[in-house]
C-alpha cells in the first residue's frame, strides 16, 4: 500500500511559540499561513504541521499522490483505494472519502489506541 508523504499535525496552543521551538532544531518553513493559524516545516525529509485550533488531538498524516517534497507522484494509491482496502480488513472509519469520486478527498481512522490517522489527497 502506498500512503505517500508522511507528516505529524500537531494540534498547537501558540503557532508562534511553536515555530520558533521547531526553528531552533533545524526546522524551516515550506508550507502554510501563519494568518490562517496552520504551517507546514521540514527538516530534510521531515515534515511537521502546526496547527492551532483546528483539531484537539495531534494526528498522523499520509498525503497519497505526494513525495516528502509535496511533488506529484506518477504512480500511487488512490485514497478510495486505500480506504476500499481497509474496509476489507474490518478497520472502521471515523470518516469516510466519497468513492464515488476523483480527484482530492480524505478519509480518518483510528488506531487501536484512539490516535487519528489523516489519509488526505490533494491531487
Amino acid at each position: 500500500m502506498k500512503l505517500g508523504a508522511f507528516s505529524i499535525s500537531l494540534a498547537v496552543k501558540d503557532i508562534k511559540a511553536s515555530k520558533a521551538f521547531y526553528e531552533s532544531l533545524g526546522f524551516s518553513v515550506f508550507a502554510g499561513d501563519m494568518e490562517k493559524n496552520y504551517l507546514i516545516l521540514k527538516n530534510e525529509e521531515t515534515l511537521i504541521g502546526l496547527f492551532q485550533g483546528m483539531f484537539e488531538n495531534n494526528i498522523l498524516t499520509f498525503n497519497p499522490g505526494w513525495d516528502q517534497s509535496a511533488n506529484p507522484l506518477q504512480n500511487f494509491n488512490d485514497v478510495r483505494t486505500i480506504q476500499k482496502h481497509l474496509k476489507s480488513k474490518n478497520i472502521q472509519l471515523e470518516h469516510e472519502a466519497d468513492e464515488s469520486t476523483t480527484g482530492p478527498a480524505s478519509f480518518v481512522v483510528l488506531d487501536p489506541d484512539g490516535n487519528a490517522i489523516l489519509i488526505d489527497q490533494h491531487i
